[in-house]
């Protein structure tokens, strides 16, 4: 595969990588099947305990000049270790990608000509299509040209298969590392950008294949769903959303103390 030169790369993408070896070669496979080979990877492993690490080092060693690798001492979660990658980005647009997910061809190519038609847009993601080992059981259903008011019920934009302006996420600071930002801190962002008077945007095609978290169940606790509420309050108190509508994040509490198998039946719904 012929890439392009060092002075055409103009996007740089973010990839915490944790315990994902048995899906890693798929997700960076995906990547370096792009249409639009403007890109450079840099992978930061967020101390692994199975040998995700290794099977980066191998497309480190086979494709030098397409990826950067870095290792955290400790564990440091997701927004601190995407904030550590964005260290290295020296490029136009920043783009997410996860290590267990697949983009599709020409994500890249639509994404960053959407981005450079439209200035006035600070980012650009898409729907994702959710699969599991039985194939794909749902696709996303995006708004266009979300507004504050939708960042009530849910994310407003989906995290991994966004592209933003590097000067934009820099200007926010990145992620906010917090308890409260270990997840959803996606949502954060979104709002911080907002905030500052930017706004984003969904293509309609879904782009990207995420794999269904089977783990996802083991997360939805008391804890967690406290720091909803703290996320959601923090969320609307940066886009003046009334505070009543946290009556909404009371559904984490319920999620926490269902049972599994009601869990199951709405998360595919």
């Amino acid at each position: 595969m012929k890439f392009q030169k060092k002075e055409e790369i103009r996007i740089t993408v973010l990839m915490a990588i944790y315990n994902c070896a048995s899906t890693l070669e798929e997700a960076l496979d995906s990547l370096m099947n792009q249409t639009y080979q403007g890109f450079r990877v840099i992978l930061c492993d967020d101390c692994s305990k199975d040998n995700t690490y290794e099977v980066a080092e191998k497309y480190i060693n086979r494709y030098p000049d397409k990826f950067i690798l870095l290792r955290n001492e400790r564990n440091m979660k997701l927004p601190a270790t995407l904030n550590r990658c964005l260290e290295y980005a020296d490029t136009e647009y920043v783009a997410r990608m996860d290590g267990d997910d697949i983009s599709k061809p020409e994500r890249f190519e639509k994404e960053i000509q959407f981005l450079d038609a439209h200035p006035e847009f600070a980012l650009v993601s898409c729907p994702m299509e959710y699969f599991d080992e039985n194939g794909v059981f749902m696709t996303g259903k995006p708004l266009n040209e979300p507004q504050k008011k939708d960042f009530i019920l849910k994310s407003p934009h989906a995290h991994a298969p966004v592209m933003i302006r590097t000067s934009i996420l820099r200007e926010v600071h990145g992620y906010t590392v917090e308890k409260w930002t270990e997840r959803g801190q996606d949502i954060h962002l979104w709002a911080k950008i907002y905030n500052r008077g930017y706004k984003g945007y969904n293509l309609s095609e879904p782009l990207y294949g995420m794999r269904d978290d089977k783990a996802a169940f083991k997360r939805r606790n008391l804890k967690s769903a406290f720091y909803n509420v703290k996320r959601a309050y923090e969320i609307y108190k940066l886009l003046d959303i009334p505070k009543y509508y946290l009556f909404y994040e009371g559904k984490g509490f319920l999620i926490a103390l269902s049972p599994k198998w009601i869990y199951d039946i709405f998360h595919k719904k």
